[in-house]
């Protein structure tokens, strides 16, 4: 069985499919699947098994983002994702979960076009742009803004 299949068979029995459903679709008897589901933890209901992996990414079991079984480190901060890439996919999918501070967000009014702006974490902002600077900084009112 390649990896290929290995992950096609658990990214179905994750969506509710059943043994002969997936052995249907990749020419595989149903009993390689059920052995394979069995030996992954993926054995059970189909529907009893999507939140039995819902349950361990919250525990940290496995991957928040691809579902990899993770191996934690002996000490240190607990690991919820197997990689960087897997990381950095997860964070950009789901930005609403991001905790900003409102001690952290400051109000400004720019200097060039006069429009009331607001930014995360940079207390020394004074343009809204980076267009709005250079109009400032280097065009004058003889060029013709």
């Amino acid at each position: 069985m390649t990896e290929a299949e290995r992950q096609q068979i658990y990214n179905l029995r994750l969506k509710g499919v059943g043994y002969k459903a997936i052995a249907a679709l990749l020419g595989k008897s149903r009993d390689t699947v059920r052995i394979f589901c069995k030996q992954n933890g993926l054995d059970g209901d189909a529907k009893v098994v999507a939140l039995n992996v819902k349950e361990q990414m919250k525990n940290h079991v496995l991957c928040s983002s691809c579902g990899k079984l993770l191996k934690q480190k002996g000490r240190g901060r607990i690991r919820k994702f197997c990689s960087d890439e897997c990381r950095r996919k997860w964070w950009n999918k789901n930005p609403q979960v991001r905790k900003k501070r409102e001690t952290a967000i400051y109000n400004y009014t720019c200097p060039q076009c006069e429009k009331t702006f607001s930014c995360y974490g940079n207390k020394k902002r004074k343009f809204c742009s980076h267009d709005c600077y250079i109009k400032y900084r280097f065009w004058s009112e003889e060029d013709g803004i």
